[in-house]
This record gives structure tokens, sequence and C-alpha cells, in this order.
């Protein structure tokens, strides 16, 4: 599970080249294209501009670039040509890259236009408890800590986390020990250690945590049909904190509550 200084700083450029897809897909007007374009457009980006290997597709049998979940839509959402980013709607967009033997994953929940003031909130409280789990990421601490933290964050705005999924040890494989769950108790599981690379992503549910898994194998919806929304960083423990691989240039990270 530690990776040398060599090897995060190649994690690290895999990070910042993913951190610019994300970027590139902040500046394109995403409403009225169909799910399949925006993954294609993001194939083409990763390929012929980055150099670089999408390493979602093909992994597990998953044959497309990026995952595209919408409102209900936990995770796991399958590009198609029927299905198209409409206004109002919240989507996730989960993408992988790999550069150099290398693998960083990251995730942003898009706010298509004027979207209702309760899933404006959801969105936004996600992205917090994101950022409350990843500063509590250090050397000593605990990873019952992060998980605490994330769903402090989530149960005090009202909404549940998701237990089904979690993140991960990312490296030369894109999932790799330790399971990084987004619940816990402090003080309680595995010590982290300078050099621990993994991703925190937690889903939160405007409704119930339960889901279930649509006939095609991938998708997964809440099952109350109640809203859901995700943000993934892949992170590296440094000596005295942590190290965002996957931040862009642009990002507002949001202030300390």
């Amino acid at each position: 599970m530690i990776k040398s200084a060599e090897e995060v700083e190649l994690m690290a450029e895999a990070g910042r080249l993913l951190a610019s897809v994300i970027s590139f897909l902040d500046g394109e007007v995403l409403s009225g294209r169909s799910t399949m374009e925006i993954n294609d457009m993001v194939e083409r980006m990763i390929v012929d501009r980055l150099h670089a290997r999408p390493a979602s597709k093909g992994q597990y049998g998953y044959g497309y670039v990026l995952n595209c979940s919408r409102n209900e839509v936990v995770c796991h959402g399958v590009p198609s040509h029927d299905e198209h980013v409409c206004e109002g709607d919240i989507v996730n967009f989960d993408i992988t890259l790999e550069k150099n033997g290398f693998i960083a994953d990251s995730s942003k929940t898009y706010m298509i236009g004027a979207v209702a003031p309760r899933a404006r909130r959801l969105v936004q409280t996600t992205y917090e408890a994101m950022w409350q789990g990843i500063r509590a990421v250090r050397p000593g601490a605990r990873l019952g800590d992060v998980g605490h933290a994330v769903e402090r964050h989530a149960k005090r705005a009202g909404y549940s986390v998701v237990r089904d999924y979690c993140g991960h040890g990312i490296g030369r494989e894109m999932h790799e020990k330790p399971e990084v769950l987004h619940f816990g108790r402090p003080g309680t599981g595995l010590r982290l250690q300078e050099g621990m690379v993994f991703t925190i992503e937690p889903m939160l549910n405007e409704g119930r945590r339960m889901v279930r898994t649509e006939d095609d194998g991938w998708t997964v919806r809440t099952v109350d049909g109640k809203l859901s929304a995700q943000f993934e960083h892949t992170v590296a423990v440094t000596g005295d904190g942590v190290r965002v691989l996957t931040l862009r240039p642009d990002e507002k990270v949001p202030a300390r509550p």
C-alpha cells in the first residue's frame, strides 16, 4: 500500500492530466448532449491530446471511458446515445486515466442549468463532505477518522451515506488496498502512513441509503427514486498531511465549517 516518493510523483502526473479532463468538461456546454457523446469526447481528449489511457475502458468488462450518473442514479451509469443531459439535471461523471503505468480516479457532479434548490443543496453538501474526509487525512490518523468526518457532515445536513460502495487504494491497479469507507468511528481502522494513496468518493442520498442495481449489471439507483450525488479525488498521505493529486487549478475548495 505504500508508494515511494517517485511513484507518488508519477501518480501526481496522472492526477494532473485527469484534472485537466475535468476542467475541460467544466468549459463545455453539456445540456442537450447524449451521455455517449460526452463519453466519446472525453476519450478523444485522453487518448489524442493527453496520450494517456482511459483506465475504465475494458476494466471488469466495462466498455466505456466514464460513468455518467444522472439524478437518482448513484453510480456506474452507462453512456448511451439515447440518454441526454437536460436542464435541471444533476449528473456525475466518474473518469479514470492511466499514465506511465499509474492510475488516477476522480469524479464531479455537475448541475445543469437552473437546478432545484434541493438538488443544489445536495450537490454542495456532498462536495463539502468529501473535503471533510480529505482534511482528516494525515500520518497517524485512522481510516475511521476519514469515514466519520464524511458521515458526520452528511448527517448534519439530513442526508444518508451510501454504504455499498467505498473509496479504495489506487496505483498500478485501479482498486488496491485499503477500502476507504465513508462512515465509521474515529480512532478505529487502519492507521495512515506517508506514501499511501487512495480515493475518497462519498455518495450522498437525498433519501434512504439503500440502492439497487439495474438489469444491465452496472447502473445503480436509489431504491426510493430520490436524488444522489458524488464527488471523488485521489489523495496521497504526505509527511505532514495530505496531497490531493487530482486537484484542479481553478477548483474552489470549500472553507472549513
